[in-house]
Parts: C-alpha cells; sequence; structure tokens
C-alpha cells in the first residue's frame, strides 16, 4: 500500500466542473435565504458576533494546527486538517441550531457573514498555517500554491453567486419564497450526491486509508464544536447563543474543500481522505448534539425568545 501522500484520487475534468456548478448552486441557495437584515442584525449583537468570528477565523484553525503536530500526522492528512478548518459554515448549521434550540437569528447571520469574510480569509489562513507546518509545507511549496489563485476560485463559486442569490432574493421575493426551500434542498443533495460519488470513484483508497483519518477527524470535528462553545462562555454570552456558536463553527463546508483539494491539489490522498470523512462525520456530530440539547432547557441568563428558522 502505497504512502498517503503519494496517492492522488482521480476526479474528471468534466465531474469536476459540474461539482463547481454544484457548489455555486448550494451557495445561491444559501443566498436565497439571506436577506441584507441579516448583516444589519449582527450589529445588534457585536459581542457575539466577534466571538464567532474569532472562533472560525482565528482560534480554530490555530488549534487545528496544534493538533495536527500533537498527532503527527502526514503532510497531506495535516493539510487536509488545516483547510477543513479555514473552511466557512455550511447552512445545515442554521437547521442543527433550530433543533438545539439555539439563536437561530445568530446563526443565520453569522453564516451570510462567514462566506462573506472567507472569501478572502480562507485562503491566506490556509496559505499561513499550511506554510507553517514543518512537514506539510514541504507539500505547499512543491504544490506552489498561489493564494491569489484561490481566492479568484472561490469568488467564482462563492462570492458570485451568493450576490446573485441575495440579488434575486430581494428582486424576485415572491418567487424566492415559493422555490427557495426547493432550491436549497435540491442543491444540498446534489453536493452530496457528488461527495458520495468522490468516494465511490475512489472506494478502494478510502477503504486502505480511512483508518488513518477517522480517530483525527472524530477528535477534530469535537474541538470544533468546543472551540465555538468555549469561546462563546469565555466572552459571557448565555447558553442560547453558545449554541449557535458552538454549532456554527463545528459545522464546516467540507464540500468547498473537497472542490479545492481537486481543483488545486490534484486530488493529493490525504486531504481528500479527510475532507471526504468529514464531510459525513461532521453532520452526524452535529445532529447528536443537538439532539441532546434539543432535550435540554435554555440554562438561566439566556434568552427566552423562540426564533424560527426560515425555510
Amino acid at each position: 500500500m502505497l504512502p498517503v501522500d503519494e496517492i492522488r484520487l482521480n476526479f474528471n475534468p468534466a465531474s469536476l466542473a459540474l461539482l463547481n456548478g454544484v457548489l455555486a448552486f448550494l451557495m445561491f441557495g444559501i443566498a436565497l435565504d439571506t436577506r441584507v437584515a441579516d448583516f444589519r442584525r449582527v450589529t445588534g449583537m457585536p459581542v457575539a458576533f466577534a466571538a464567532g468570528i474569532a472562533a472560525q477565523f482565528l482560534v480554530l484553525p490555530a488549534i487545528t494546527f496544534v493538533l495536527t503536530l500533537l498527532l503527527q500526522s502526514g503532510p497531506s492528512i495535516a493539510l487536509g486538517m488545516i483547510l477543513v478548518a479555514c473552511c466557512p459554515p455550511g447552512n445545515v448549521s442554521n437547521i442543527l441550531t433550530h433543533r438545539a434550540n439555539g439563536n437561530v437569528a445568530l446563526s443565520v447571520s453569522m453564516t451570510a457573514v462567514s462566506n462573506a469574510i472567507a472569501i478572502v480569509a480562507m485562503p491566506l489562513n490556509f496559505a499561513f498555517w499550511g506554510g507553517m507546518h514543518p512537514t506539510a509545507s514541504g507539500l505547499l511549496r512543491t504544490i506552489a500554491l498561489d493564494p491569489r489563485q484561490m481566492v479568484g476560485h472561490i469568488l467564482l463559486i462563492i462570492g458570485v453567486p451568493f450576490v446573485l442569490g441575495l440579488w434575486c432574493g430581494h428582486r424576485f421575493s415572491n418567487w424566492t419564497n415559493r422555490f427557495k426551500k426547493m432550491v436549497r434542498m435540491l442543491s444540498f443533495v446534489a453536493l452530496v450526491g457528488f461527495i458520495i460519488g468522490a468516494i465511490a470513484g475512489n472506494w478502494r483508497y478510502f477503504l486502505d486509508y480511512v483508518g488513518l483519518v477517522l480517530a483525527a477527524v472524530v477528535l477534530h470535528d469535537a474541538l470544533a464544536f468546543g472551540t465555538g462553545y468555549l469561546v462563546a462562555r469565555a466572552a459571557g454570552l448565555p447558553d442560547y447563543d453558545r449554541r449557535a456558536l458552538s454549532i456554527e463553527v463545528g459545522i464546516r463546508n467540507a464540500g468547498l474543500g473537497l472542490v479545492l483539494i481537486f481543483s488545486f491539489f490534484g486530488g493529493l490522498g490525504g486531504m481528500a481522505v479527510v475532507a471526504g470523512v468529514w464531510g459525513f462525520w461532521d453532520i452526524i456530530a452535529g445532529m447528536v448534539l443537538a439532539g441532546w440539547w434539543a432535550r435540554r432547557p435554555v440554562q438561566a441568563g439566556g434568552t427566552t425568545t423562540r426564533i424560527e428558522a426560515r425555510t
């Protein structure tokens, strides 16, 4: 069996182009359910917003970097973990926050703002932490990753569809209200289907190497959820907000990570396996956590107002 750093998963150019389109459609669906008011709302909760941004773009990548050193992960596995940590949240976090009796308004606003920030922050964060890694940095030099090129790619598959979705939601509100749920569900199912397809097309590699990354992914995911909760608690936020930030930081858009891995890293083995396993485990862990919180009342000190998620 070849070392995981030496394998390349196969994903033909036509399938990759279609995957980019599916991810863009997913971002369009998220934007259809986003309003300008979601961006304005964060001004009314500056502490929670600052805590969420710090947890996602500063604390989680730093903790991930330390975790890869402690686990002595292989270079491509370490890069995969760092890339996933730098990804923005997915819209499933809003649904899980609702299930967990958390602050849905905060979750929706954070998802919108975080995806906008990630257009620039994600490639810079990844280049910084990946470049500092004692073993993974060698892979980056070999690949000669250009953060500006990655920004351009992310702008096309996140930024443009997101802005277009915001405009359509404002300009064609009646149409949006009728079809936004269907668009979101269709795009999410399509993305999951392509992740399954990527795994199925390289099934032998996943069977051979999943054991190398499963424990790391489970621990990493638990730390991501814990990071959001502890940063929110350190900021003095109530339980209502802590639940929202825990899920918002814990849920990462591994589908975007997988697209970037095939686009810029040639399907590098450890990175692709990490992103593929994370894409499924993250949702399972989030559902378990949300279900656990759903059975427990919000602790005293949090707001008692239940804000329904837009669906």
